[in-house]
């Protein structure tokens, strides 16, 4: 199953999925990441190409290095490939979102974090993929 399939088919919180949006590296283009999380639902990726760090989501208001661990997959792969599903209100506001990563190494894919947005306006975290 693909990345964007898998997401879509987890539903989180219960919801559709109205959206997959891949992670790209803004200052590389690069799709190879290592990934962090945060109890606070709060996941960075880290382009293993240039090494430039991006938030996803809205994850910036609520990151902690110190609560930050690393994302590893059961095979023991630590670089994946990494998308933000979306599920949207009828208005086109965000209401739930997923962080879906596909293991390079062996190809499983698995959602690490997923969190409701209950705030608006908040379509723009589309583009914080």
């Amino acid at each position: 199953m693909t990345l964007d399939g898998y997401v879509r088919e987890f539903e989180a919180g219960g919801y559709e999925v109205t959206h997959v949006v891949e992670s790209v590296c803004g200052g590389c283009g690069g799709r190879a990441f290592g990934v962090q999380l945060t109890d606070e639902c709060a996941v960075r990726r880290t382009c293993l190409g240039c090494g430039a760090a991006a938030f996803m989501a809205d994850s910036a208001e609520y990151w902690e290095d110190d609560d930050a661990e690393e994302c590893a997959c059961p095979c023991g792969g630590e670089e994946f490939a990494a998308a933000l599903g979306v599920s949207c209100r009828p208005d086109g506001e965000v209401r739930w979102v997923s962080v879906g990563l596909r293991c390079l190494a062996c190809g499983q894919c698995g959602v690490y974090e997923d969190w409701k947005i209950d705030y608006s306006p908040s379509s723009h975290l589309l583009t914080l993929a």
